[in-house]
């Protein structure tokens, strides 16, 4: 089947969630920069939904399980770009998203004319307007798409997906959104995506606070951890993180669905966009300290319900 351009190539592909079935007649390949613990549960329901994959991380090792699902691996961000019709990045830190766009061997310089690059890393909104009208120099289209949703949220291809930029370019290239998430926004131009996902970052970090601290308080009362959470997660209390990471933190499960480091990076990145807007943040400076805490404890490689441990020991209480 041939198609006349690449926006054809992409109508074609059909993704429906009540039939949980994609029609792949689609000839569009992507490129998948970033292979963490979200990036690689993304790679494999693309690969799944019968896109062919282009994966480049800085650590091949890291993407061994895709490589043997059938993803081509590429040495270079560069040498990625030029085999793909849609470019993804998923990388830690916006330093990180400056250097794959904008590096020597950066997609910017590299990208084919017509082609989509979709930033889903959390990074400065500033960043992805950098990144937009520098694609829009080069003949090809810029989205920022950062999500929400954790490890589970990548694996089960419910992630919240927040977008910026514009909008026949985020119709264009939905059917792969639907492949990863199921609530996907076009919130605004170039940088409203990342705009929002601080706000989705500010509205965590004090609720995190909240959670450890709702659990420390029932130990203290003797009441049964467990039962207390599962029933105030009916109530108005109920939020994703004191129903999935406050399951973690009475079960002593540290390990990163979101990592503790990235999670200090993007309050870092909500402050300074908060104090440039003139907009005092309290809770998220508080949350700040704490998580910083927390990392001097040698605990940034942990998931964020490790914050338990550091409110658990100021309380002199053992977890």
């Amino acid at each position: 089947m041939r198609f006349a351009n690449f926006h054809d190539k992409l109508k074609v592909n059909i993704y429906t969630k009540e039939t949980d079935r994609m029609v792949t007649a689609s000839t569009a390949s992507i490129g998948f920069i970033g292979l963490g613990v979200m990036g690689n549960s993304m790679v494999k329901n693309l690969i799944n939904a019968g896109y062919s994959l282009h994966v480049y991380t800085r650590t091949k090792s890291k993407a061994e399980e895709v490589l043997e699902l059938g993803a081509d691996w590429h040495e270079s961000p560069a040498s990625l770009a030029q085999a793909s019709d849609v470019i993804i990045t998923m990388v830690g830190y916006p330093v990180d998203v400056e250097n794959v766009y904008f590096g020597d061997q950066g997609i910017l310089n590299h990208t084919k004319e017509g082609a989509y690059v979709i930033d889903m890393t959390t990074s400065k909104p500033s960043l992805a307007i950098d990144i937009y009208e520098e694609a829009k120099k080069n003949g090809f289209t810029a989205l920022d798409a950062p999500v929400s949703g954790g490890d589970i949220g990548a694996k089960n291809g419910t992630l919240a997906i927040m977008v910026g930029g514009d909008k026949e370019a985020y119709h264009d290239v939905a059917p792969i959104f639907r492949v990863l998430g199921e609530r996907i926004t076009l919130l605004g131009p170039a940088g409203a995506g990342q705009h929002t996902k601080m706000a989705n970052q500010i509205a965590i970090a004090s609720n995190m606070i909240g959670v450890c601290e709702s659990i420390i308080y029932a130990r203290k009362a003797g009441l049964d951890a467990e039962e207390m959470l599962a029933t105030i997660s009916t109530g108005a209390a109920a939020s994703f993180s004191l129903s999935n990471l406050g399951k973690r933190m009475i079960d002593k499960d540290y390990e990163p669905g979101f990592y503790v480091k990235h999670f200090i990076k993007d309050m870092e990145i909500a402050l300074e966009s908060a104090h440039n807007m003139g907009m005092p943040a309290p809770g998220l400076e508080l949350s700040l300290n704490l998580y910083k805490d927390l990392a001097d404890m040698g605990e940034e490689d942990s998931g964020t319900q490790a914050l338990i441990k550091l409110l658990a020991h100021e309380a002199e209480m053992s977890l």
